[in-house]
């Protein structure tokens, strides 16, 4: 029974060339290991360059290795799970705590991203090349992206890895692939439960490609698979679900207050943040932190790409009479369903959960008031990448006709390999900051220093990189109580009998903290290090 229906789906599927590529496959291997390869690099040479909200998963990471603590949520927030912090803390266990070691997750979900995204876009349209276009592309990887993609601040390192698990799981489900359904359907349900905790910007991904499911598999649902879902999905979301009935903190509203509900912006920089600076920053066509105005073409380009890929997807949904012979077998028994249209269908739903994230973006007003920094928000997008080149891909195979998709399609490789270089540009700065991050460090353990006030952005930094032999406060530049996100270490520096204040220099902390100095010469001793300046306490 089995064979037979293994048979089906081998005769259903779209038929292939009598030599099966090697070359475009061998390449694309290649081009894996290049961008693992490259980001791997950064890495080595502390870039991108670490912060404190980095550091502050380090530090989760940190006690969870040591037993001490397990927390659900990023410290001081109620939303955005630390998944990983618990991906790092073995790591942290048997080699220390470092920034590397608090990344190599990072980089390994990057590579499961991209070897996805390749098998995804081999389900989809059957083009090894294309697959090669798709995974190259990916390999590549601007300021923006590889912050994204490796810094370990919160959900986005996960998020594309985990919304083409579900794309492609969506697929295999609908097109009634044989073997390990129930395994399939639980996975689906466990990766949609564990983004609810991670980060709901992806949530965009879980819905559309959920809808492809309850298109196509609308009675297997009703059975065990169902069923199997839905408890998948619990044990995924499990973490949230625990801490919210524990606390009685709402996650969705903590949500909406992050994205500034509270702290309106114009729509006309909502609109400009959203849809012009957004998707090329978002998906790697930028310098690092701005974008040329030649840059900004794929601003013009993309809500074009996603029509024509709506279009293209919207057809396949319909395919010619002559392609309805080939009908996979389904596991319902019930309304086959042709390859093409599955296919079609999950490039449709890669549309709309792209337009949907832009939309999401737009309308809020982080996209008008911090638009440079927010773009991270638009990650997600690149997952759609194998739907929103593929009409391009088709049209450039025609011949004289295709001119303008082959010139778009160079130009899109072409701008993200410039903002690829530009990153790599930025690598040294990165560097030379950690090292002055170093001296700082090395001159507050020569002189026995333990507890210090700082800014934001310097103290968890400071406090993971001694690992906590540091301990340090947050203060604004008025020297009042700032936000600190573990308030241990808060209440640790203020049973000090003499903490020591540490500022970057040429920072307004720095000032006036000196226009102190000045006013009471006798109140600190002043220590300066490439980059930062150390208050100490005479008393």
């Amino acid at each position: 029974m089995t064979v037979g229906v293994r048979q089906r789906w081998r005769d259903s599927r779209p038929a292939l060339p009598p030599d099966r590529p090697v070359l475009p496959t061998v390449l694309a291997v290649l081009a894996v290991v290049a961008g693992t390869g490259y980001r791997l690099g950064l890495l080595l040479h502390d870039a991108p360059p670490t912060n404190s909200d980095e550091a502050t998963m380090g530090l989760a990471a940190l006690h969870i290795s040591r037993g001490q603590e397990f927390p659900v949520w990023f410290y001081g927030q109620a939303y955005m799970g630390t998944l990983e912090a618990y991906l790092a803390a073995p790591v942290f266990a048997l080699v220390g705590p470092s920034t590397l070691g608090l990344r190599l997750p990072t980089l390994a979900l990057y590579a499961v991203f991209v070897v996805l995204a390749w098998r995804l876009t081999l389900r989809l349209t059957g083009d090894h090349w294309f697959a090669l276009l798709v995974v190259a592309l990916l390999a590549l990887g601007s300021d923006r992206v590889v912050k994204n993609q490796l810094i370990a601040g919160g959900g986005y390192p996960e998020m594309n890895a985990a919304g083409v698990a579900l794309a492609m799981l969506a697929y295999d489900l609908a097109a009634g692939r044989p073997g390990r359904r129930l395994p399939r359907w639980a996975g689906w349900g466990f990766l949609a439960g564990l983004m609810l905790w991670v980060d709901p910007l992806v949530l965009p991904y879980v819905a559309a490609t959920g809808a492809v499911l309850l298109a196509y598999g609308r009675r297997e649902l009703r059975g065990r698979a169902g069923v199997l879902l839905g408890a998948a999905a619990l044990v995924g979301a499990g973490p949230l679900l625990v801490h919210s009935l524990a606390t009685g903190r709402n996650p969705v509203a903590a949500v909406l207050a992050a994205g500034g509900s509270g702290q309106p912006a114009g729509w006309a920089e909502r609109l400009h943040g959203g849809l012009v600076l957004g998707p090329p920053l978002g998906m790697g066509f930028c310098s690092p932190s701005h974008c040329t105005p030649g840059q900004l073409w794929w601003a013009v380009a993309l809500p074009l790409l996603l029509l024509a890929a709506a279009l293209s997807a919207w057809r396949a949904l319909r395919p010619p009479v002559a392609d309805l012979g080939q009908l996979p077998f389904r596991a319902d028994g019930n309304c086959p369903r042709s390859i093409v249209a599955t296919g079609g269908a999950v490039r449709l739903a890669l549309v709309g959960a792209a337009v949907g994230t832009l939309a999401l973006y737009t309308a809020s007003s982080a996209a008008g008031r911090t638009p440079v920094e927010s773009s991270r928000y638009l990650s997600c997008l690149l997952i759609s990448v194998p739907a929103l080149l593929w009409p391009l891909w088709s049209a450039a195979r025609r011949g004289m006709t295709g001119v303008a998709a082959v010139l778009v399609l160079a130009a899109t490789l072409g701008t993200a390999a410039v903002a690829t270089a530009g990153a790599v540009d930025a690598a040294p700065a990165a560097r030379a900051a950690e090292a002055r991050h170093a001296g700082l460090v090395a001159a507050l353990r020569q002189r026995g220093v333990r507890h210090v006030y700082g800014g934001y952005w310097t103290c968890n930094r400071l406090t993971f990189a001694t690992r906590e032999d540091v301990l340090c406060a947050v203060v604004d530049d008025d020297l009042r109580p700032g936000h600190d996100r573990y308030l241990p270490y808060r209440r640790a520096v203020r049973q000090s009998t003499a903490p020591a204040w540490v500022a970057p220099a040429g920072s307004p902390l720095a000032a006036r903290l000196d226009e102190r100095r000045h006013a009471d010469p006798a109140a600190f001793d002043l220590v300066t290090v490439p980059g930062w300046r150390i208050y100490l306490p005479r008393s």
